[in-house]
């Protein structure tokens, strides 16, 4: 078990970092289901990313797990938990070996831009959907 200190908010297709700025496609159809299923997506060819989806059917919006308290960045907490596509659209509940639990500690928080969104333009690149846990 591990704490998440570190994620990023995509919140529907009109936040231009979001995949889902383009409409719904074979990508990105995992975000438009409802909440509590996995949108796992390849980055650069070679790092899973691993987001939770978050709102209600039709309305694409997830949160990338960034970093845990033990694992930093997210292509390597998923490479340590042998977390690939294959969750893609899979329910985060135990009966799929990756599920949340409630925290067990509430971390104070601090809010950033997040990272690597430039082509978004300015407006998007600096909403402070990043959250990162004091001290980590």
């Amino acid at each position: 078990m591990d704490t998440i200190v570190e994620t990023e908010a995509y919140l529907g297709q009109e936040d231009l970092a979001s995949h889902a700025r383009f409409g719904k496609t074979k990508r990105n159809a995992p975000m438009y289901a409802a909440g509590g299923i996995w949108y796992v997506y390849l980055c650069y060819g070679m790092h899973c990313m691993l987001n939770v989806v978050t709102e209600a059917e039709g309305h694409p919006a997830a949160v990338l797990i960034r970093s845990l308290k033990t694992h930093s960045g997210p292509g390597r907490l998923t490479k340590a938990f042998a977390i690939t596509q294959t969750f893609n659209g899979l329910p985060c509940a135990p009966q799929t070996h990756l599920w949340l639990l409630p925290a067990t500690e509430k971390l104070p928080f601090v809010t950033t831009p997040r990272i690597g969104i430039n082509y978004a333009g300015s407006i998007w690149a600096n909403k402070p959907y990043r959250f990162i846990a004091k001290g980590f």
